[in-house]
């Protein structure tokens, strides 16, 4: 290899004078120094000028051995405890995480106080399984309006149905439009306040206003007017909303469920004998020699299709097939209609 000329020529450094030294006032450190240079080879005759003023601080000069990490370790940690800012600091930390603890405690106490439940899959941040992976919200009061000649006996059906799960909440009013409602509106009115309500369970409050409508309809957005026309589908909306035990979306029979509550909306709407008559051989025909529509348990089918039956009084039990008519006895237990 060629040599390479030394450009800049070498300039000798003076070290600053106006600069007081520092004394060593760890003795610790002082220590590790030597040990340090001890480590690096610096013992035989190099001496790190610092470590030699840490020598001479700390007395007579001693033999040194090699770096020994582990009790460099162990006096860092002291240091660090014996200092007083990481102390106030730790101090601090465990005052605030205890404060917080009993921040937590009172939350739940104020949440079992007002009858909440403690676990809810909504305050997890994930989707619910349930409802095509929608979130879980609470549920806002509902609006029914109804005509005193087409009464909602659903919502008399699904209180008593879900009284040891779910509580329906129902308060009528009068419309302007409607200053009497009919004796079988009234005993309709009498047969809600007999439902207890009970606070304890999960709650949604309907108010059910009598009034000059065409159709059944419920708001169910307390911000804009959305409503949802029929008491079928109604059905569908508690359906989704009430105790788990009745929601079908995910059951095996979830068309089997929505093709019932469609022959009672056609039901509702016929105007001949004959097409009443095909309805109620398609709903014999859905039953066939089940228990129940949809299975051996009662769902919101056969809520919707007890009421749809109620609502019709010119439907008699001559009408009915064999099949039909014990079914509807064993409705009747649980709706107590």
């Amino acid at each position: 290899m060629y040599e390479l000329k030394t450009i800049l020529p070498e300039y000798a450094l003076q070290l600053p004078t106006c600069m007081y030294p520092m004394k060593v006032h760890n003795n610790s450190v002082a220590s590790e120094i030597i040990k340090a240079d001890a480590s690096s080879g610096l013992c035989n005759g190099n001496a790190n000028p610092l470590a030699t003023s840490a020598v001479n601080s700390l007395g007579p000069k001693k033999n040194v051995c090699a770096l020994d990490l582990d009790n460099l370790s162990a006096q860092i940690q002291n240091l660090l405890k014996s200092s007083n800012d990481v102390g106030s600091v730790c101090f601090r930390q465990e005052k605030v995480l205890k404060q917080l603890q009993e921040l937590k405690q009172q939350m739940a106490n104020i949440r079992a106080s007002l009858g909440f439940c403690q676990k809810s899959p909504q305050h997890t941040g994930k989707p619910s399984v349930r409802n095509g992976g929608l979130r879980e919200e609470s549920l806002h009061d509902i609006v029914i309006n109804g005509h005193p000649n087409f009464i909602p006996y659903a919502l008399l059906a699904l209180k008593n149905a879900w009284k040891n799960l779910f509580t329906i909440d129902v308060r009528t009013f009068k419309h302007s439009t409607m200053p009497d409602i009919g004796k079988e509106a009234s005993e309709f009115e009498n047969k809600l306040a007999q439902v207890k309500v009970d606070p304890s369970k999960l709650k949604v409050n309907v108010s059910l206003i009598w009034k000059n409508c065409e159709h059944t309809e419920m708001i169910s957005s307390p911000t804009m007017y959305v409503p949802i026309y029929g008491e079928v589908n109604i059905i569908r909306y508690f359906g989704r909303v009430g105790p788990e035990e009745y929601r079908y979306e995910d059951s095996p029979n979830c068309n089997e469920i929505d093709a019932v509550l469609d022959i009672c909306y056609q039901l509702l709407r016929c105007i001949t004998s004959k097409s009443r008559a095909s309805m109620l051989r398609a709903l014999n025909l859905r039953l066939g020699k089940q228990k129940y529509f949809g299975g051996d348990k009662i769902s919101i089918a056969d809520i919707g299709v007890y009421s749809s039956l109620k609502r019709l009084p010119i439907i008699t039990p001559k009408d009915f097939t064999p099949t039909l008519t014990e079914w509807k006895k064993r409705v009747q237990l649980v709706t107590q209609l």
